[in-house]
């Protein structure tokens, strides 16, 4: 696998614009993302590129899963697409519908999600979003 500098040129893998200008600026720590929307696509870009360390930071500590995020060396991540972002303006939680697309073994597969994400200050006081968890709309 190629190493996340290589991408800082190259097309987001959230299909959003380049890399460095879009996720990389999240994912390098050089921003905040200032929606739960723009911290889902960093997250979906985090786990295209295995960014496990990115994924833990940005998991809300109380649902956090102790078994490692990136482990499966097979799932090749090709595609996002947000259905729609819900968040009241002032509120500290929001939801975001999005469908994902990912091949394991050169089958393709979608995983359809609800998320949730809540904004809290972080260790320096500074806001930011975290995922909390999700729900699949196809298994209600």
């Amino acid at each position: 696998m190629s190493n996340k500098k290589d991408k800082a040129g190259a097309a987001c893998p959230c299909g959003k614009g380049a890399f460095a200008a879009c996720c990389g600026r999240f994912i390098s720590g050089a921003e905040v993302p200032a929606t739960a929307e723009l911290l889902m696509r960093s997250r979906y870009s985090a786990y295209a590129l295995r960014d496990e360390a990115y994924l833990r930071a940005t998991w809300f500590p109380d649902t956090l899963p102790e078994e490692e995020l990136t482990g499966e060396t097979d799932v090749s991540w090709i595609g996002l697409d947000i259905k729609k972002q819900t968040h009241v303006a002032g509120s500290d939680e929001a939801t975001v519908e999005f469908v994902a697309r990912f091949k394991v073994g050169g089958k393709a597969h979608r995983m359809h999600e609800v998320s949730n994400f809540v904004r809290q200050p972080d260790a320096q006081g500074t806001p930011r979003w975290y995922y909390v968890d999700g729900e699949f709309p196809g298994d209600r």
